[in-house]
């Protein structure tokens, strides 16, 4: 398969993250609401609505605290793993460029996809529907990367976690696609900085990492908002629905 000419294994597939926000306009397009699609793109920037700032601590944090502990796992465990080379220098220039593609990817999935989904959803339900309608998505992707079938297996439960933690920042940075796209793009700088540029990543143990972390947010958010901290003295009776029809 070609690849891009990157230090990192991306195939030229990976143009496919355009595909979201293509398809979200065309859908609005044919809704026929004036200035829909351009208040669509203007959410990619959408930070003001993350009023409470604490919560750029997760958006930027989960994903390197949890391949950390992985490598720390790995070590721990005497897996294979070469002398680190984390091109640390290479991460403004990764971010940039996942930063573009996540967003495109979260204006579909975020900016248009979740508020469309059936409004006797919980949130949960709708992360882990969109989560594995994502997986599904980025198969053929993976195929292409010359992984093998328990690598991708993986790679792919792995996204169900993970759209439920990108759903749960997504409801308390008041829908913010921003936040989002951020987290997304974080989780894949993250990966081809493990060592070394994402050669030893190991998309199971992320899978089991991610997964508990989950668990914890819906366990402290509750399954139905994913918004609603059960420790929280704030009065949340009128807190804005989380989904519309």
């Amino acid at each position: 398969t070609k690849q891009l000419d990157v230090p990192i294994n991306l195939p030229i597939g990976a143009l496919q993250a355009l595909n979201p926000v293509f398809v979200a306009m065309i859908l609005l397009s044919r809704e026929k609401k004036p200035g829909s699609i351009r208040g669509l793109v203007a959410r990619a920037f959408d930070f003001k609505r993350i009023t409470h700032k604490a919560w750029y601590v997760p958006m930027v944090g989960i994903w390197p605290l949890t391949l950390v502990f992985v490598y720390g796992i790995m070590r721990i465990t005497d897996a294979p793993l070469p002398e680190p080379v984390i091109p640390i220098l290479m991460a403004p220039v990764f971010f940039i460029v996942f930063f573009i593609s996540g967003t495109t990817e979260e204006l579909g999935w975020q900016g248009y996809l979740i508020d469309r989904l059936p409004v006797t959803w919980s949130a949960l339900t709708a992360a882990v529907v969109m989560g594995t309608a994502w997986g599904a998505w980025h198969l053929f992707l993976l195929l292409t990367t010359q992984r093998g079938w328990w690598w991708i297996l993986w790679q792919l439960l792995g996204m169900i976690p993970f759209r439920i933690l990108i759903v749960w920042l997504f409801y308390n940075t008041g829908k913010s696609v921003f936040a989002a796209s951020v987290i997304h793009a974080v989780a894949n700088v993250s990966q081809f900085l493990f060592p070394n540029y994402g050669s030893h990543y190991d998309p199971f143990l992320t899978f089991i990492v991610l997964a508990v972390v989950a668990i914890f947010a819906i366990v402290l958010w509750g399954p139905k908002t994913l918004s609603r901290f059960r420790f929280s003295r704030e009065d949340r009776r009128a807190a804005p629905e989380f989904r519309v029809s």
